[in-house]
């Protein structure tokens, strides 16, 4: 199976606004926190989904990569 690819459009639409499901990009892998329950929320401390958070989740967020080994990878970040 071919893995999906998203551009910056794509992944946009996982904001779980314009789709129920919430994907964020970090260092060119896409991961689903739809059932996360600190992304329950429209955003997480400002954050929202349906974006690249590698500069947050790298130089911002006290937990760091760390939380990302528990996710479900959905796909390549393309941009």
């Amino acid at each position: 199976m071919t893995e999906r690819t998203f551009t910056k459009e794509e992944l946009s639409k996982y904001n779980g606004k314009d789709d129920p499901h919430k994907y964020v990009a970090v260092d060119g892998v896409v991961y689903d926190l739809t059932t996360v329950k600190a992304w329950a929320g429209e955003n997480h401390h400002g954050n929202v989904a349906g974006q690249d958070l590698t500069d947050i989740i790298t130089n911002v967020s006290p937990h760091g990569k760390k939380v990302l080994s528990k996710l479900n990878v959905v796909g390549k970040y393309i941009g």
